[in-house]
């Protein structure tokens, strides 16, 4: 699937493949309707600025704070979950590769591979990832500036792949705290990669929780909204029907129930923004 950065892109799912993958389907077919509802209402209001939706979840978090927590069903079985939510919902797929080998396995069938945040300088991940010529969504790590993230895409970009993004989930402020400086978007974009906010992992309290990370799920909206009017390419937000009863990130995942209200505050400030007239 070709991906363009000129759609609003919107990653969004659980965190993790929990079980046997039946609240990922819900959710899937969920957040799938939901799109289909507002892209046809953009539609008939005469806008062409669709909204371009990848369903995400992780069949492996492979750097859980402690090694007692829930990691996910693995790949094998994991990628036989994302392929049938892919044929039930028809919905494209992203999730998250750690080695080369798991790369070119999950090529087969995401649409989108996603480098964590803590290998994204890992290059050989990053060229056999970008070998699988899927589009590629490098996670910014904590410990870099967004000048530095240039070069993780020039490891993609040697391949040939120019289906780059980069996703900002924050910088490591201080003990289990992160900040996000919107002073990324342009400067990453200013680069011509076009960049992601991630909103749930961005208000994450990383190791926080007591041996797991906690989180403060309040604040996602008002990241993703200020992301949005920083001029952002699109949004991922992880998200639950229940973030309480979730296997990983509950405390930092956005409710599926209240997804719809802050899909319609983004873009509702997007058109704002086309609406700004130019200052002289």
């Amino acid at each position: 699937m070709m991906m363009t950065p000129s759609p609003f892109t919107l990653i969004a799912g659980p965190c993790v493949i929990e079980h046997d993958g039946a609240m990922n389907l819900k959710t899937a077919l969920t957040l799938k309707a939901l799109i289909t509802r507002l892209n046809q209402e953009l539609l008939e209001s005469g806008q062409k600025d669709m909204i371009q939706f990848f369903f995400k979840s992780s069949y492996d978090k492979a750097n859980r704070t402690s090694a007692s927590n829930y990691r996910g069903p693995g790949s094998a079985e994991g990628l036989e979950i994302l392929a049938a939510i892919k044929h039930e919902v028809d919905v494209a797929i992203l999730t998250d590769v750690h080695s080369p080998e798991e790369a070119e396995r999950a090529a087969e069938v995401a649409d989108f591979l996603q480098i964590p945040a803590f290998l994204c300088r890992q290059t050989d991940l990053l060229t056999t990832a970008g070998n699988t010529g899927k589009a590629i969504n490098i996670k910014k790590g904590q410990f870099l500036s967004p000048q530095e993230v240039r070069y993780c895409a020039d490891k993609v970009f040697a391949t040939g792949n120019r289906q780059v993004y980069i996703t900002e989930r924050g910088t490591t402020f201080g003990y289990n705290n992160l900040v996000v400086d919107m002073r990324s978007i342009p400067i990453v974009q200013s680069f011509g990669l076009p960049i992601l906010l991630d909103a749930t992992h961005s208000v994450q309290l990383p190791g926080g929780g007591a041996g797991k990370s906690s989180g403060q799920r309040e604040y996602a909206p008002v990241l993703a909204r200020a992301a949005v009017a920083a001029g952002c390419n699109g949004l991922f937000i992880e998200t639950h029907p229940n973030p309480d009863e979730a296997l990983s990130d509950g405390p930092n995942m956005v409710p599926l129930a209240e997804v719809e209200t802050l899909l319609r505050e983004v873009l509702a400030i997007r058109r704002a923004l086309r609406h700004v007239a130019p200052q002289a």
